[in-house]
């Protein structure tokens, strides 16, 4: 009789275990991010189960330039899994229009973001908020600090003493004074005119007033960031016409440069590579006291399957993410890729508290051709490209390049007519 009630009590928990084991709720996030696999695996998953259990998650990134289309076809297919990362605009607003990706205004973690942090994905009237805020990159200037040590060079704070470091290091001639090529484009307008132009069109300020078509783009304050770039092209060295951007990399973590142009998704690469000692300086004001602006782009979120049958258990991963120990954990573990939540986070790496810390001298704002203006064509944001370059070597006016882009915004952007 014993042996029985002690074969019906295994069995009776060995049911109950079972019952438990099959409640647990297997999350799985789509993401481009494969090269966050380690810190997925070692740190945010283990993380999140421990504080909550029944909850198991499975990162599955795929490759970044694949990502769209392989998103798009599972999601068409049902296949996705529960959550989805967000790449920042139009390609995810266009998700949330399919009812693909589900409205999470009304999440807890919500109340964690700004309205510049949760503008990239929301739609353009900013009634819905559809992913959840994960992280920024931050523009401004790496310095190499040796460098500037020998040549007793001083951190420059305004315009001026910005372009009379250049001159003080290219009279030196042992060092190229700004590491930026203009043969693939996009740097001299990433990291010049959409690093420097907040200063001028005072960011979100003039940034909302473009898009809804107060102000133009011949107008000073967008014309004058290209006048400003057309004086960098004598600092940049010989040939940086041809120079592309794994160049302007090497060059500088090589220790031949002693500025670069940057935005701080760099900050993980040169501690590796470069073997003297780091610096960063945010984009220089027009004169002394001025209000600083900085470029503190959205670049990844996390959103929810619209078709998820794990809804609730993605929420409650959802608004984890709104936490300071998610904030934490992302932010040191991959540095130069800032938290968007409104927790203070203690960085532990010097360069990225440097970028980070100008969260509270200046304004932030986003890249002002990112949402909405560049849906059309021609692309705002690819024109600024070729706008950028033409500035840096002087082969069109800045007057001219402002006319041009106005005209080309215009012809199809219906505020703008």
């Amino acid at each position: 009789m014993t042996r029985k009630l002690f074969t019906l009590a295994l069995l009776g928990s060995t049911v109950i275990g079972g019952a438990a084991a099959a409640e647990d709720v297997t999350l799985t996030i789509e993401s481009w991010r494969n090269d966050d696999l380690a810190l997925w695996q070692d740190k945010i998953i283990p993380a999140f189960e421990a504080a909550n259990p029944g909850i198991k998650l499975k990162f599955t990134p795929s490759a970044p330039a694949e990502y769209n289309a392989v998103l798009n076809s599972k999601l068409d297919a049902g296949s996705a899994g529960d959550l989805i990362t967000c790449r920042p605009f139009d390609a995810s607003l266009g998700l949330y229009d399919k009812g693909q990706l589900a409205d999470l205004s009304d999440l807890d973690a919500m109340g964690s973001f700004s309205d510049v942090a949760k503008s990239a994905w929301q739609t353009d009237d900013g009634s819905a908020t559809f992913c959840v805020p994960i992280a920024s990159v931050i523009h401004g200037f790496i310095y190499n600090k040796d460098a500037f040590a020998e040549l007793g060079v001083n951190v420059p704070e305004t315009e001026d003493e910005f372009f009379a470091a250049l001159e003080k290091i290219k009279q030196d001639g042992n060092y190229v004074p700004l590491a930026m090529g203009t043969n693939d484009q996009w740097e001299a307008a990433t990291m010049g005119y959409n690093n420097i132009g907040p200063n001028y069109w005072k960011g979100e300020e003039g940034r909302l007033a473009l898009i809804a078509g107060e102000q133009k783009l011949t107008d000073d304050q967008w014309v004058a960031p290209y006048e400003t770039l057309s004086k960098w092209g004598a600092y940049m060295g010989d040939g940086y016409e041809a120079q592309t951007y794994p160049d302007s990399q090497n060059i500088f973590t090589l220790g031949r440069a002693a500025i670069y142009p940057a935005g701080s998704w760099e900050i993980s690469g040169f501690n590796t590579q470069a073997d003297f000692e780091m610096g960063a300086f945010k984009p220089p004001v027009k004169a002394a006291g001025d209000t600083c602006y900085i470029s503190d782009h959205t670049d990844i979120a996390v959103g929810l399957n619209a078709a998820s049958p794990n809804a609730e258990a993605a929420k409650t991963f959802l608004n984890w993410v709104g936490s300071a120990e998610f904030a934490s954990i992302y932010a040191n573990a991959l540095p130069g890729f800032f938290s968007l939540s409104n927790h203070e986070v203690a960085m532990e790496d010097p360069l990225a508290q440097e970028f980070v810390s100008w969260r509270g001298e200046c304004e932030s704002t986003i890249r002002s051709t990112y949402q909405i203006l560049s849906r059309g064509t021609p692309n705002l944001e690819n024109e600024t490209w070729g706008a950028s370059v033409a500035a840096i070597k002087g082969t069109k006016a800045p007057a001219d390049l402002g006319a041009e882009l106005q005209e080309g915004l215009a012809s199809w952007y219906e505020p703008q007519k």
